[in-house]
């Protein structure tokens, strides 16, 4: 690492007013730790079948490999140029089927470790960092307000879903790796929470999904050693038509739109946009056996107002069984 972003910022932070950061520098911090390490962020998710049918009791165990690369488009006022970010991913996650007062619903838990290395020009100067380490895990629970009812594995293989309405309720922990020295950090050091709505419908071999959700964020208290960092919600909204080829083969296209996450400072307005984004995206899955199966995903920034314009591509590799 040449130099950490923190040193960059040292002689903007040094006019500071009562031991506070510059605008600039609070600015250029914020924009950083929100937008560089944008597949750990919340708002920008693609999971096509997160509310379609499954047998009650079935269990999954899924790892996951993510590659991303791209430009971050920054306020053009900010004096920061040709940034760009090469970022790696794993995840692991488990999810259970369950009986939820006679409706189908879920469980989930994954666990994501992240590194890589973003570099560019502040006021004219290369400047390069790298981090790794645990990123914010997240909990989330599912189940059907309306359409598929708790069934068996035996009862469920003569069930054909129509429509399904569901909610779900996301949590990130923040558990992720984070020091208050630096601006960068791969965990948010702060509780967030997602309550979403979300439909699925099959018709034929076509199944139609859409949802949305909002993204609530607490404080970090520790942001840059003794400032408070709050962010408005985002808003998360996600469609995707899948297409079930022969020999449980199937292949969806997916699509969001996020808006929202304005950053306050010690209450104070930063002066950054709001993002207001869009990312399209592909995914395949194969089968391989009984249980297992292989999915490849990829995924590119559509509209970039503000913010990361990535490509990332991943593969996952899934188990399923069923038991208690």
């Amino acid at each position: 690492m040449m130099k950490s972003f923190r040193a960059s910022f040292t002689g903007l932070a040094a006019k500071s007013f009562s031991g506070k950061p510059t605008l600039l520098a609070t600015s250029l911090a914020v924009f950083f730790l929100t937008l560089v390490v944008s597949p750990l962020t919340f708002g920008q998710e693609l999971e096509p079948r997160a509310y379609a049918s499954a047998p009650v009791g079935m269990h999954a165990f899924l790892a996951v490999y993510s590659r991303s690369e791209g430009s971050v488009i920054f306020d053009p006022t900010l004096p920061i140029e040709d940034v760009t970010a090469k970022i790696n991913g794993t995840t692991v996650g488990y999810f259970q089927s369950i009986n939820f007062f006679g409706r189908y619903g879920n469980i989930g838990l994954s666990v994501p470790y992240a590194w890589g290395s973003m570099q560019g020009l502040v006021e004219g100067e290369f400047t390069r960092i790298t981090r790794s380490g645990l990123a914010d895990p997240r909990l989330r629970f599912a189940f059907n307000l309306f359409g598929a009812p708790a069934l068996k594995p035996k009862a469920f293989a003569k069930y054909r879903q129509r429509t399904n309405l569901g909610v779900s309720f996301t949590f990130a922990v923040p558990l992720g790796q984070y020091d208050p020295a630096k601006l960068i950090n791969l965990g948010t050091n702060r509780w967030a929470f997602k309550p979403e709505l979300g439909v699925s419908h099959l018709t034929g071999r076509w199944l139609i999904e859409g949802a949305g959700g909002v993204w609530f964020a607490g404080t970090n208290s520790q942001f840059q050693g003794t400032s408070t960092r709050d962010q408005s919600p985002v808003l998360s909204i996600q469609g995707h038509v899948t297409y079930n080829l022969p020999n449980r083969m199937w292949i969806g296209f997916d699509a969001n739109f996020f808006k929202g996450g304005k950053i306050r400072i010690d209450g104070e307005e930063t002066g950054t946009p709001e993002l207001r984004n869009s990312r399209f995206g592909v995914t395949f899955s194969l089968p391989i056996h009984r249980r297992h199966s292989f999915k490849v995903l990829y995924n590119n920034g559509l509209v970039t107002r503000l913010g990361s314009d990535f490509w990332q591509i991943a593969v996952a590799y899934q188990i399923v069984w069923l038991g208690l």
